[in-house]
């Protein structure tokens, strides 16, 4: 019967192999992430010519990729995307969800157009920062946000969603910044658990509002599209 000390030894070995096997499928997937989000997307300007994926895979070739930080130099594994202002084209990136540990989207800024994935919150899990801002989405905002765990920012504004702020967003726990100015919206502004402040001539309110009322609770600019609203006419 083998010693207690060789038992010991082989389970240390099959962890540290596991270890790396998940490693290294985590990084690959952070590569086929960036591929997907490539391949998906008009790129007019040429903004993303630092994305090439050679055959010979070297540690932390990603991370000098315009737009992405990764978690460690030494390692493909993405933390931050920021291409925002490059003036890219195309629907919300559906491979997003293979980079599975990514903190900060930022896609601010550009022509991406269609609905948000109603089953974002379990594509990108971990996100504490969202920006989606001055695009061209559409549709309502879907109830799944309210699910992230992590969220901070969550920027919406300047698109083309319609219908009603989900409730869920309120329940966000750790969110500080919220926007939705500039869009089609409608209806009341959820109560916010968090306890969230707006200052002066936010920015972070719905142009179209049924109720104004809500100035008693919030503080807010009107933007300029509220003089279309039924209210106003």
């Amino acid at each position: 019967m083998a010693s207690m000390t060789t038992i010991i030894t082989i389970l240390i070995i099959i962890t540290t192999i596991s270890n790396i096997v998940y490693a290294s499928t985590m990084q690959e997937n952070d590569i086929l992430c960036l591929k997907s989000i490539k391949s998906s997307i008009q790129d007019p300007h040429n903004s993303l010519t630092s994305w090439q994926f050679p055959k010979k895979i070297t540690p932390g070739f990603i991370c000098s990729f315009a737009g992405i930080q990764c978690w460690n130099a030494l390692e493909n594994r993405v933390l931050n995307i920021d291409l925002s202002s490059l003036g890219l084209k195309g629907e919300f990136p559906s491979g997003i969800f293979k980079c599975e540990s990514l903190s900060t989207l930022i896609l601010s800024n550009n022509k991406f157009y269609g609905s948000i994935p109603s089953n974002i919150s379990t594509m990108v899990p971990f996100i504490v920062n969202l920006s989606l801002s001055s695009n061209d989405f559409s549709g309502e905002i879907p109830a799944s946000l309210g699910n992230f765990t992590y969220l901070n920012s969550l920027e919406l504004d300047h698109n083309r969603f319609s219908g009603r702020i989900p409730s869920t967003i309120g329940s966000l726990a750790r969110l500080r910044e919220f926007s939705v100015a500039n869009n089609l919206l409608v209806g009341p502004i959820p109560h916010f658990e968090s306890g969230i402040l707006l200052p002066e001539q936010s920015y972070w309110i719905i142009p179209v509002i049924s109720n104004l009322n809500i100035r008693k609770y919030l503080n807010f600019q009107l933007l300029e599209n509220v003089k279309n609203s039924p209210e106003q006419k």
